[in-house]
């Protein structure tokens, strides 16, 4: 191998690190400016939150497993302006609910009543949708949005292919620049909220602990919802999708492992303003698709929310804001589209086809904890069928 083939390979892998590290920015970025801009959250206590994470995962795992707000509980907060204590007692209590999991070996149980069919089913009804957020995101400017995701979407079949996400996020900001919005104007326009004080953007850090209230109201609002997201897409699915992108070290990604870490960080950083966080199959597999396969990539990403965290202010917070909303949705639904996608859809046996399917049809239509159970219960039947069968031969 020659010095300039070496050197190319070199550059490769680094543009597919750095562009991994920040592939999974359309589900961070509206959620944790929302966060900031509408709730009156602390930004230091968010990004610190989020970099310390980011960066205890990549030397736990020593590969890209993604660091993410917990959408459900995220999403809630934002919609119904939901307190920074009712945040924070969620996030403990969605930490101290993983750890029992892990340690006690449920979550190793659950994981084994998970086949494939029903990981598969889960996988493409959130796919489905993170897409359909994507689409919502670029429908202000569709020539944007579907622009950035036909590019992305061919860049896997281009030269220096990893390029094109930080290409494209480049090229959004100095549109977005020189047509005078702003992501944080336009995440407003999208929730309830209608008003916006520039002070929020510089709000300080400060140590705070939830109230009674705020344990009880955060348990049964936003606790509960989320619990079954979690530990289908955060933990069983995840770690699914690990083992297969990364066989050679599949030890490293067992249930119990993804639910650990993500309980240590809901636990130990949410009192210090750290939103929920968890893992993801969308994220890992959006930025397995840009490229990153070892450690930089989340080192990169843990580096630089804390650089935002040490360094924030009226500048940082514009500047965030100039990716524009549609570029954002184009990397949500090239997640999601990357998250659905099995070739178990098209080579999977009739009766696997159709528990994907029900699976999903179920998550769609009702929520990921009935989509699971349904699953489960259709697999239990093939499962007694079977037996019944081979007794009566």
């Amino acid at each position: 191998m020659t010095c300039k083939t070496t050197f190319l390979k070199k550059c490769d892998q680094f543009s597919g690190e750095f562009s991994g590290a920040f592939a999974d920015l359309g589900t961070f970025l509206p959620l944790v400016l929302g966060l900031i801009a509408l709730n009156h959250f602390s930004p230091q206590g968010i990004f610190m939150g989020f970099g310390l994470f980011a960066l205890f995962t990549a030397f736990y795992y020593r590969r890209p497993i993604p660091v993410q707000p917990m959408k459900v509980i995220a999403a809630l907060v934002i919609a119904q302006g939901l307190t920074p204590g009712m945040l924070q007692a969620s996030g403990m209590m969605m930490g101290i609910i993983l750890l029992i999991l892990a340690f006690s070996g449920a979550i190793n149980w659950m994981a084994k009543q998970l086949s494939p069919a029903v990981s598969i089913g889960i996988q493409l009804a959130i796919g489905i949708q993170l897409m359909w957020m994507g689409a919502q995101m670029m429908s202000q400017t569709w020539i944007i949005g579907l622009g950035a995701f036909a590019l992305l979407f061919c860049s896997r079949f281009l030269p220096l292919r990893y390029l094109a996400m930080p290409l494209v996020i480049i090229m959004g900001m100095l549109w977005q620049y020189n047509s005078g919005s702003h992501l944080i104007q336009e995440t407003a326009q999208l929730s309830a909220h209608t008003s916006m004080q520039s002070s929020i953007l510089s709000q300080q850090w400060s140590l705070s602990w939830p109230t009674l209230s705020e344990w009880s109201s955060a348990a049964v609002l936003l606790v509960l919802p989320q619990l079954a997201l979690t530990l289908t897409n955060a933990v069983i699915a995840t770690s699914a999708m690990a083992k297969e992108k990364f066989p050679e070290d599949k030890e490293k990604f067992t249930p119990k492992r993804l639910a650990t870490s993500s309980g240590l960080a809901n636990l130990l950083l949410t009192p210090f303003g750290a939103t929920a966080m968890c893992h993801g199959a969308g994220g890992l597999a959006v930025q397995h698709h840009f490229g990153a396969r070892g450690i930089w990539a989340p080192v990169i990403f843990g580096s630089t929310c804390l650089l935002i965290a040490f360094s924030w202010g009226e500048n940082v917070a514009w500047l965030l804001g100039l990716i524009p909303l549609a570029i954002l949705g184009s990397l949500l639904s090239i997640a999601g589209l990357q998250l659905a996608w099995s070739k178990r859809l098209l080579d999977g046996k009739p009766f696997c086809i159709f528990v994907i399917l029900s699976t999903a049809a179920i998550c769609l239509l009702f929520n990921t904890a009935a989509g699971l159970a349904v699953g489960i219960l259709l697999e239990m039947g093939r499962r007694h069928w079977r037996i019944f069968s081979d007794l009566k031969s």
